[in-house]
């Protein structure tokens, strides 16, 4: 008898008899996909510009992504929204990042429908389309598109990977990690790095291995199965993590420094065909130090943290080349349609110096030439939280005007590359339609032959705002139908419409010439000039690096834009306009647990990212942890809070308490007891009180004394003057009995674990003082 399948909310078809003998069964259909439906890979780089692909003109190896540019298509006019959340998300939904509520990082929300960090259930990801036409969907790598206090293991979990349609997940929550100390998870528990990087370890390397590996369990079993795969490396993101061997390939390459590197890979790109023959480069960057200015001793800093930097970069290549010669060898690469996107231009958060402590710019704290120096040997390893001068950052973006966090096109204009030989006949050639991050979900359905679901899981869809630019896989001269496109990032705005572009950028054209520093607040009187006076207008089709502003000349055009951009804020939830960056960190949000002052952690649970952790910048604390020392002795970490780029560590060692406070990797507190700990149950307590005010915009959080309990008698103190003003460390957060992640200190070897056993670790950010150390003491003999 033939199988009989009926599609699902169908009647049942067969016969139900009162006996099998007289029965006709029938079967639920299977999800499908349609036959030889293509699989889907989109490949997102982390703060990649324009200029740093060997395939767009850059002295950098990617030979595995110019395969694929060889092979398919080059774009040189797709745009993102210059920051990396809000990017990802458009990607993923098909909706600009203010219709996501997307407006900047998880981490800067604010209270306002465009920037809550809730992407709504309308908004449906291109996951859980895929899932409902018989798709695998894995996302492995960088997440960032989850409510920062939601991702804790207190959830909830509809707004992480597997809520939002994808089958398996394995990767970091948050905006950035340590590559060699990693964050990681796995569905939705946290995980450890299977190895230490002193056994080689490194996240690409991992992920690389993790994609291969979910593909491969799949296939074997259905072959015919296609999949959706979302590989998002956390490179080229600061840390710039590499081994040795990686960076000293390009020793020497980077010493005519950056001006010299702008020249070369210009040049390039006009051969390459990515700019006309006429384009003219853009200006040189006020705010970026002439390389001829630049000392010996900043010329050899600066040219070692690009070395790191390209070794990186080519490091991350040979790591999808490696999944794309798996798919190769399944025979699937043919027919999979392969999308490469970095989420916005390169980064300057290195600052003008570079850095070897990203952590230092999110908290306003000044580099040191004298003390990155003193790393350059060590740059690359896990040590350091290392990222390049915003000169590299400038001329990575080659040809455009500035980086990422702002709008002109160094910021929004990023590589691009469509691969798909099954699909496309067209190969090794260079596209110039205008295209969006929003159109990548059109695009993608479009050549599945799929429409827009009308709802996803009971949930009625909003439309999609981007349009598919598969007219122009075949077709070089197809008409771009993405016609008009605000943009809007921490108060710099702009919009191209046709021909123009315009844009009014906040501060300024730089900090230089605006006088004003990044993050400085817009209030209603400036905004009010600004749209008199702050708007410059470009003709992209001729002027395409933005060299001449021709808002005097065309007032008309100008102020046409200027209400088309307020017509599109209207319609995707754009207002209010910010310009606020480091400040919003601070910014108060509802979170799982109502406010406390006491914090209760347990070991053997999972660490507590640094957003859910207890805020402890800036204000009195009291740490205690109820412990049971042997008869013997015990050693180790009661409780660790951050890592290599910022927090503290509180541990025994030698019988005595120690309490190691990183200052952002620029300076470390170190207060012992006077005397030992005795075997016992005890309750050992750190304690500080502040002793002045936090200066935050000068990198300065509150000084104050540190005091060391053991049962509530002080047994050392010491002062610390100056402490991290506002975020403790962007990598690691609470962990109880080790040090885990990147580790705080080097004065012991991590993870460090603690030998006797700890009940719990008691946080109180009361302001009161010392907690009743009997009464915790009481509670926790009747638990016993």
């Amino acid at each position: 008898m033939p199988l009989t399948e009926y599609p699902a909310g169908r009647a049942f078809p067969g016969v139900v008899g009162r006996t099998f003998d007289v029965s006709e069964p029938a079967w639920p259909e299977p999800r499908r996909a349609a036959d030889d439906a293509p699989n889907v890979l989109f490949v997102i780089l982390d703060d990649t510009g324009f200029g740093q692909l060997g395939c767009y003109g850059s002295p950098i190896e990617t030979p595995n992504l110019d395969r694929l540019a060889e092979g398919g298509l080059r774009y040189a006019n797709m745009h993102t929204t210059a920051l990396c959340s809000p990017t990802r998300s458009c990607v993923l939904t098909g909706r600009n990042h203010h219709s996501n509520h997307m407006a900047g990082i998880t981490e800067i929300s604010t209270g306002f429908p465009g920037y809550d960090g809730y992407i709504p259930f309308e908004n449906g990801f291109l996951s859980e389309t895929l899932l409902g036409h018989g798709y695998n969907t894995y996302a492995v790598g960088k997440w960032h598109l989850t409510p920062a206090d939601q991702t804790s293991a207190a959830g909830p979990y509809d707004r992480w990977p597997l809520g939002r349609g994808f089958e398996r997940y394995y990767g970091f929550m948050g905006g950035d990690t340590h590559q060699y100390y990693p964050e990681l998870t796995r569905d939705n528990h946290r995980v450890e790095p299977p190895r230490t990087p002193e056994q080689g370890y490194h996240l690409t390397e991992d992920l690389a291995d993790t994609a291969i590996a979910f593909i491969a369990d799949a296939k074997q079993v259905a072959p015919n199965k296609p999949f959706f795969l979302y590989f998002a490396t956390g490179a080229m993101h600061a840390p710039h993590h590499v081994a040795r061997e990686w960076a000293d390939r390009y020793a020497g390459v980077f010493d005519d420094g950056w001006d010299a590197y702008r020249e070369r890979v210009f040049a390039r790109q006009r051969e390459l065909g990515l700019l006309p023959s006429d384009a003219e480069l853009s200006r040189h960057d006020p705010d970026v130090q002439l390389w001829q200015d630049c000392s010996d001793d900043e010329r050899r800093l600066y040219a070692r943290m690009m070395e790191v930097f390209a070794g990186y970069l080519t490091h991350t290549d040979h790591q999808i080349g490696r999944l794309l010669d798996f798919l190769d060898d399944l025979g699937e690469l043919e027919n999979t349609l392969v999308m490469v996107l970095s989420d916005n231009g390169a980064s300057a958060e290195g600052g003008p110096t570079g850095s070897v402590n990203e952590n230092k710019f999110f908290n306003f704290v000044p580099e040191s030439l004298e003390q990155n120096l003193a790393a350059i040997d060590e740059l690359g390893g896990p040590k350091h939280f290392n990222h390049y001068p915003w000169g590299w950052a400038w001329a990575g973006n080659t040809p455009f005007r500035r980086w990422k966090r702002e709008t002109y096109r160094g910021g929004v204009s990023d590589p691009f590359i469509v691969h798909w030989p099954r699909g496309i006949a067209s190969h090794g050639e260079v596209r110039h339609q205008y295209a969006h991050a929003i159109d990548l979900v059109p695009t993608v359905l479009d050549a599945l032959g799929l429409e827009p679901p009308d709802q996803l899981r009971g949930v009625t869809q909003a439309p999609l705002e981007g349009v598919s630019f598969a007219s122009t896989f075949d077709d070089a001269d197809a008409p771009t139908r993405h016609v008009t496109q605000y943009f809007e990032m921490l108060g710099t705005r702009a919009i191209h419409h046709g021909e123009w572009r315009a844009v009014c950028p906040w501060p300024g054209p730089s900090f230089a010439e605006s006088g004003r520093p990044f993050g400085t607040p817009i209030t209603d009187q400036e905004l009010t000039t600004l749209d008199a006076t702050g708007w410059e207008l470009y003709h992209v089709t001729e002027d395409p690096t933005e060299n001449h502003d021709l808002a005097a000349e065309h007032r008309d055009v100008l102020i046409e834009l200027i209400a088309q951009w307020y017509v599109e804020a209207g319609k995707y939830n754009v207002l209010p306009v910010d310009g606020r960056g480091q400040q919003r960190l601070a910014e108060e949000r509802p979170m799982i647990a109502p406010p406390r002052t006491r914090y209760v952690y347990r070991p053997g649970t999972q660490e507590v990212p640094s957003v859910a952790a207890p805020r402890l910048v800036n204000r009195a604390h009291t740490i205690t942890a109820l412990v049971t020392v042997p008869d013997d002795g015990a050693e180790g970490v009661l409780v660790s809070q951050g890592g290599v780029d910022g927090g503290f560590t509180f541990f025994l060692r030698d019988g005595r308490l120690h309490y190691v406070y990183n200052y952002v990797a620029d300076q470390e507190f170190h207060v012992v007891s006077d005397g030992t700990v005795p075997p016992g149950r005890h309750a050992l307590s750190f304690e500080f009180a502040p002793t002045g005010e936090a200066r935050t915009t000068e990198g300065k959080g509150t000084p104050g004394t540190a005091t060391l309990f053991v049962d509530g008698v002080a047994i050392g103190s010491g002062e610390l003057p100056v402490t991290i003003p506002i975020a403790m460390g962007l990598a690691s957060g609470v962990a109880v009995g080790a040090d885990a992640g990147s580790p705080v200190t080097q004065v012991y070897s991590a993870p460090f674990p603690f030998t006797g056993d700890i009940d719990r670790v008691v946080y109180d950010v009361s302001g009161d003082g010392i907690v009743d150390h009997e009464a915790e003491i009481r509670i926790a003999l009747a638990r016993q």
